[in-house]
C-alpha cells in the first residue's frame, strides 16, 4: 500500500497479519475436510477387508489403530513435504514477517502439531465407523 494511503489506515501490519491468520485457518479447515474425505474413501474401499479382520477376531481397538495410522502416515508424508517447501520459501517471506524469524522452530512445531491433531480428528470418525462394521454384511458385500 502506498505510504499516503497507509497513513489513514490504523495498524496496517496487524490487520494484514490477522487476515493472513484467518486465511491460514480456512486452509487448515479445508485440509482437514479433504483428509476426512480421503480417509473415509479409503475405509469404504476396505470394508470387506475390515469385515474379514473382524470375523477372524480382530479387536475393535486394533482396527481403530490401523485406520488412524493410515491417516497419520498420509498426513505425516504431506507434512514433511510441506515443511521442506516452507523452509525453502522462508527467505522470500522474510520481508513480510514482523517480529518472527522465517526459521522460527516454535512456529514450525506448533503448526505441525496442529495439523497432526486435525488429522487425528479427521481420521477418528471413519476409524470409529470402521469398528462398527458387521462382519457378515461386509463379507456379503460385492
Amino acid at each position: 500500500v502506498a505510504p499516503e494511503l497507509a497513513a489513514g489506515i490504523p495498524d496496517l501490519p496487524r490487520i494484514v497479519a490477522l487476515l493472513g491468520g484467518a486465511f491460514g485457518l480456512v486452509a487448515m479447515v479445508l485440509a482437514t475436510v479433504g483428509l476426512y474425505g480421503v480417509v473415509s474413501f479409503m475405509v469404504g474401499r476396505r470394508t470387506q477387508e475390515i469385515g474379514i479382520r473382524m470375523a477372524l477376531g480382530a479387536q475393535r481397538s486394533a482396527v481403530l489403530r490401523m485406520v488412524l495410522a493410515n491417516g497419520l502416515i498420509l498426513a505425516s508424508t504431506g507434512l514433511l513435504v510441506g515443511l521442506a517447501f516452507a523452509l525453502a520459501a522462508a527467505p522470500t517471506v522474510r520481508s513480510m514477517l514482523i517480529g518472527v524469524s522465517p526459521y522460527d522452530p516454535a512456529t514450525f512445531i506448533a503448526i505441525s502439531a496442529a495439523l497432526l491433531a486435525a488429522t487425528a480428528l479427521a481420521s477418528y470418525l471413519p476409524a470409529a465407523r470402521a469398528t462398527r462394521v458387521d462382519p457378515i454384511l461386509a463379507l456379503r458385500h460385492d
